[in-house]
């Protein structure tokens, strides 16, 4: 996003913005006993403009125009509703996931229409009417000396390290699903196509992705622990319009069915 990327020290874009946001004050997650830890449980909340419980927003201090969240009803279940109009930011919740023990996120989402000027190889095409990122924690252990340097000046500027890395889930415009590529402000994110086109849009569609073998897929390496999830519908750089809703969000020991 320009507004994050124009900072020398956050040269690594959005993504480390994000991670900055979910990793300070890591919270642990809590355990369903049918193998399930829920990030997102906003079908049990009432609709209205307050936040879910343990989510917080994600603004971004040189985009003036912010993405509107709020809950609503859809059909009986309260979802989160997202509205952006040429603007940025999102909704953040911190908690520490082990992916041997939890490999799936599930989530559902909907989109009413996809971005004519999305392009998810360009800096200015890098707006998605939904998306869904998973963090990582920092562990000094996996980097090299400049890559240690370059988390150390963020940890100067935040006060603690940012966690290392991030998995992106979009619904892109017109790429290929299931493609994987590089968020074109970091390296250290790789977004995966989930959704694509028009195809989909207006309806709810449930998805389940094994953040595990994503990770060492686009990584290749085992990773570390979540950190934290956030969603954001963004449309800043393109200076279109988007509107979106997010259903339930949960870490699961299988494939997560969440309808």
């Amino acid at each position: 996003m320009r507004g994050v990327t124009s900072h020398p020290s956050l040269r690594w874009g959005l993504v480390l913005s994000v991670a900055c946001a979910i990793g300070l004050g890591l919270a642990h997650a809590e355990f369903d006993p049918q193998g399930i830890i829920e990030v997102g449980r906003f079908s049990a909340a009432q609709p209205g403009n307050a936040l879910p419980d343990g989510w917080k927003p994600l603004t971004f201090k040189k985009i003036e125009r912010y993405t509107v969240y709020r809950l609503v009803d859809d059909d009986g279940t309260t979802v989160v509703e997202a509205v952006s109009e040429g603007g940025a930011s999102g909704m953040t919740r911190q908690l520490s996931v082990n992916l041997k023990e939890y490999p799936y996120l599930g989530w559902r989402w909907k989109v009413a229409h996809v971005l004519r000027n999305g392009d998810v190889t360009t800096k200015e095409g890098d707006d998605y009417p939904a998306r869904i990122y998973v963090t990582f924690e920092y562990d000094g252990s996996r980097l090299s000396l400049l890559e240690k340097a370059k988390y150390e000046a963020i940890r100067l500027l935040y006060g603690e390290y940012p966690p290392l890395g991030a998995i992106n889930y979009i619904w892109a415009s017109n790429a290929e699903v299931d493609t994987m590529v590089p968020n074109p402000h970091a390296e250290q994110a790789m977004m995966f196509v989930v959704e694509s086109g028009a195809q989909h849009t207006n309806s709810w569609i449930s998805e389940s992705r094994n953040v595990y073998e994503d990770y060492k897929r686009a990584f290749n390496q085992e990773p570390p622990l979540v950190s934290g999830v956030a969603i954001m519908t963004d449309t800043d750089n393109t200076q279109e319009s988007a509107i979106a809703y997010y259903g339930d969000i949960a870490f699961g020991k299988g494939p997560v069915d969440l309808d």
